[in-house]
């Protein structure tokens, strides 16, 4: 090893706390220090090249180090890096609000920023529960959420969140939330007809008899993400916006990981047609380059805290980088190549192609589901087949596949036995097929070889 990589190494270990990471695993190892990026390929700092089979958790659209978005952030920080929103207004904001405003699903108009994904499901929250108390309406407390969900890691995006292994040592702090069950066709012994009709008719019951306390429903829409890529079936979220429309409750979409493409459509909630009260978008808005994170709201909810100052229906919530120039600018111009490149629109051929090059594996013996919506790829790894018998937590077996992915050149991350494959949306066909190959060779080789055992 040269003596950077060891210096920064040993830097890395005694100083850093990486996220979502068991350290004293981490620390046993040969750390993977990024140095560089270009196209879908990123290189540490020894020189060895990988793809980037998860978009950097799931938020890179164009590929790292791209001309157009290093110019609009350069062009940027020549008038200025950050100026405040509260009270007063900035250029990039204020045309990013704009082009927001009319790709989004009909109805939302309004654009309140933040700097992540869970920041934005916590001002969504937040106006929810407000937008009631200001309608005067303040038996509306509680939130329905889905099995499984996860809205980011702040306390009010963790009580509406519903991941045991992530959220249950903090359930002394949360709020109580109401949960429905998220349609999964392969845990359901109904299938996707017999889950999609479970959930609705849970969510049918609990409006029906708790309604009036309830101020909104939380949904990743179309693909529930951190749960293990759960896909659901045609039909099913407009049936819920269908039902939160009949019992007066308000409705917010999470589309921080399904928007901007990555299912298909801009959002995924149009995939179905769907116009939510609130809907909270980040991850690839800037096209993976700076934190920007925006809460969109219709005229409903916005309308509610229009009043006169001394009636104190104010939203009070701000945050110190909220409309941050630099962000706003780059992502200007991430959306304006998204639409000159027809980005989104070359997404369901390349899906398709996707989902060619993986139907081999679905006969490999120890592959239980592939789930997919676009380019979000979840592949369920299991003991045994025929009896969907899951992998023990010891086995470590998504992370033994990553990690053969990893020395095969490719990076991605598990959720547990659930493999995940989300490129960024410029992968060529090519580069899809590649990294395919991949992810194929190191399922293989630690379910059916025993590699890394």
């Amino acid at each position: 090893m040269d003596s950077r990589y060891e210096r920064l190494a040993d830097w890395d270990k005694s100083y850093v706390w990486h996220p979502f990471t068991q350290m004293k695993d981490y620390n046993r190892t040969d750390p993977l220090i990024i140095e560089r990026g270009e196209g879908i390929m990123l290189y540490d700092v020894q020189g060895r090249a990988y793809y980037d089979g998860f978009s950097s958790v799931w938020l890179n659209v164009h590929g790292h180090n791209v001309p157009e978005l290093n110019r609009a952030v350069e062009e940027q920080l020549g008038r200025v890096a950050h100026s405040t929103l509260l009270g007063m207004a900035n250029v990039p904001a204020v045309e990013l609000a704009e082009k927001l405003v009319r790709i989004a699903p009909a109805g939302l108009t309004k654009v309140f920023y933040s700097d992540s994904g869970a920041t934005g499901v916590e001002i969504a929250i937040k106006m929810a529960f407000q937008y009631w108390r200001n309608t005067g309406v303040p038996g509306r407390t509680k939130f329905i959420t889905m099995n499984q969900a996860y809205h980011g890691d702040t306390i009010g995006a963790v009580s509406v969140g519903s991941i045991p292994l992530y959220h249950e040592t903090f359930r002394p702090m949360l709020f109580p939330s109401y949960t429905v069950p998220y349609p999964h066709a392969y845990r359901h012994e109904g299938g996707a007809a017999g889950a999609m009709e479970e959930t609705l008719s849970q969510l049918e019951s609990l409006l029906r008899t708790s309604g009036d306390e309830i101020a909104a429903l939380i949904v990743e829409p179309i693909v529930q993400g951190a749960s293990g890529m759960i896909v659901m079936p045609p039909g099913c979220l407009r049936r819920m916006a269908g039902l939160c429309r009949e019992y007066g409750v308000l409705l917010i979409a999470d589309e921080v990981a399904t928007g901007f493409g990555r299912t298909g459509a801009m959002f995924a909630c149009q995939l179905e047609d769907v116009s939510p009260d609130l809907m909270v978008v980040g991850k690839g808005l800037t096209g993976g380059y700076l934190p920007v994170a925006a809460t969109l709201a219709s005229d409903l909810v916005y309308n509610a805290f229009y009043a006169d100052y001394e009636e104190q229906k104010t939203f009070f919530h701000g945050h110190s980088f909220t409309g941050n120039p630099l962000g706003c600018a780059v992502a200007i111009a991430s959306l304006r190549l998204m639409e000159e490149r027809g980005i989104v629109e070359a997404v369901d051929g390349k899906a398709a192609l996707t989902a060619g090059r993986l139907a081999p594996l679905a006969d490999r013996p120890h592959v239980g589901d592939i789930r997919q919506k676009g380019l979000m790829i979840g592949i369920e790894l299991v003991r045994d087949k025929a009896a969907k018998t899951p992998y023990e937590w010891a086995d470590r077996i998504g992370v033994r596949v990553c990690m053969r992915a990893r020395e095969l050149g490719m990076l991605t991350r598990p959720f547990g036995n659930v493999v995940v494959f989300i490129p960024p949306l410029v992968s060529s066909e090519t580069e899809l097929a590649a990294m395919l190959d991949i992810l194929a060779e190191a399922i293989i080789a630690v379910t059916e070889k025993g590699w890394g055992a």
